[in-house]
Formats: structure tokens, C-alpha cells, sequence
């Protein structure tokens, strides 16, 4: 199942193309079950917020507007994958497939690189150089990539925000970095479920102190990180644990039939 929308209609050839070549943009990517996305309200809020950065002069779509463009490119489905892009012009694409499985994953083994994404509070189309580490890693042996920016400060990895456990409390880094809709909707969670955490800048040198680790992303909110180069986080049960059940409080929201 594939379905592709540009502000509400089936697009042509030459949209698509201009779409395709068009580098400049900004997206979201969530997952769609039941026809109900965790922290939809959020996705929107990244959307309006990276239009007003990188289209000052553009009026962008309503939130509400947004959300019946992602009902309608559904159409019938009630899973899937969802990217809505937003192109200069205001153009809206939509792009609607198969969900990702819903099944645990195998603790990942994350090296280390040095790097910094380009405007990295946003969720931009230039994603050249973070794949590349990501191939480079896993040509290397290792499962995915870290990255760690200026001052050694651990930033983010690949397509996904990294999170720790100190023993009291869950510790988020504090660094230049995309903050995913996923991690924004755990923290709000657990602010409600008085789940002690604190965020705090953390540098790579830091960790040997940390306990455990994990990655979060829409795909999995609570998949461990065995390892980060030879500093290992064999006791993550209580974090992934920890993890999915603040998830499962995450609430659903329903996008427009």
C-alpha cells in the first residue's frame, strides 16, 4: 500500500518531479494505528514551526488543515506510515505505506562519530551525511551511529534521540539536536506519571556512570542500547521497561476521517 498526496490530490508527474528534485523542505514521520497517531498535536506543532523558520514570507497551512490532508491520503487504511513534507510553496505531500512492525527489537550496539546536522532543531531533507555515518557503522559492525558534537556533548543518533537511566532518574541530553515527537511526547508523559527525570548536558565521557540506555523514536519508544564503543549498558531492563509503560499512557489522537 502506497498512497501520495500533494495538498489533497493525486499529483502528476511534473509535481511529483518537482517535488523529488525540490532539496529545500522540511517533514514529520509518525506512526498511524487505528487512525490515531502518539502526540499528533506535536507532529503539528513541529510542521507550523519549521514553516515559520524556513518559509518566513509563506502563509503556512492551518494545524486542522494538516491533519485533514493526512485523513484524506489515508483514505481507507486504519495502519500505516505516515510523512507529510512541507515544500516551498506551502506545497503539502503526503506520502502514506505500510506500518512498521510493532515488535520488540535486539539491543543495538552504537558507535560514536563526530557530527553535527545542520540545523539540527529541525527535521530538514538534508540527511546525506547522517546516513552516511549510519551505512559507515554498520559496514564497521556496529548496529547504528551516535553522533557527539562540540566539547564531546552526545547529541542524537541516526533517526532516533538517545536516553539514559543514572540509577534515580531517566537523563535526556542537553544539546543542539532534534528533539522527536516521540521523546516530546515521553517527557510530557512522564511530567504526568511523576516519573523522575532531569536533562542535563552529557558528554560522551560521562556515560561510564550511566546504568543503562536506549533509543526512541516513532518506530520503537524503548529499544535498548547494549553498547556505545566499549563502554556497554548491560542492565537496561528497567529503563526499556520503564519506557513502555510510560508509552503505553501516551495518548492516541485521532486524525480526521
Amino acid at each position: 500500500m502506497t498512497h501520495v498526496e500533494i495538498n489533497g490530490s493525486v499529483p502528476s508527474a511534473e509535481a511529483l518531479h518537482r517535488a523529488v528534485v525540490q532539496g529545500f523542505g522540511h517533514y514529520t514521520s509518525m506512526q498511524v494505528r487505528g487512525r490515531a497517531v502518539a502526540g499528533l498535536d506535536l507532529h503539528l506543532a513541529r510542521l507550523r514551526e519549521a514553516s515559520a523558520e524556513l518559509f518566513p514570507d509563506d502563509l503556512a497551512p492551518p494545524d486542522g488543515t494538516i491533519a485533514e490532508l493526512i485523513g484524506h491520503a489515508m483514505r481507507g487504511e486504519r495502519d500505516a506510515s505516515v510523512r507529510v513534507t512541507v515544500l516551498p510553496g506551502m506545497d503539502v505531500l503526503v506520502s502514506v505505506s505500510e506500518p512498521v512492525p510493532d515488535v520488540p527489537r535486539p539491543p543495538l550496539r552504537v558507535r560514536a562519530v563526530r557530527y553535527e546536522r545542520d540545523l539540527p532543531h529541525l527535521k530538514h531533507r538534508g540527511t546525506l551525511a547522517q546516513t552516511q555515518h549510519a551505512l559507515q557503522a554498520r559496514r564497521a559492525g556496529f548496529d547504528d551511529v551516535l553522533f557527539v558534537g562540540h566539547g564531546g556533548l552526545i547529541l542524537e543518533g541516526s533517526v532516533w534521540n538517545a536516553v539514559f537511566w543514572d540509577g534515580d532518574h531517566v537523563v535526556w541530553p542537553q544539546a543542539p539536536m532534534l528533539a522527536g515527537i516521540t521523546m516530546q511526547a515521553l517527557r510530557r508523559t512522564m511530567t504526568g506519571m511523576a516519573v523522575p527525570q532531569v536533562e542535563r548536558r552529557l558528554p560522551l565521557s560521562g556515560t561510564t556512570g550511566l546504568t543503562a540506555a536506549a533509543a526512541t523514536n516513532s518506530h520503537f519508544p524503548d529499544q535498548a542500547i547494549l553498547s556505545i564503543d566499549k563502554t556497554d549498558f548491560p542492565a537496561y531492563g528497567h529503563l526499556t521497561a520503564l519506557l513502555r509503560r510510560v508509552w503505553e499512557e501516551v495518548p492516541w489522537q485521532t486524525i480526521p476521517a
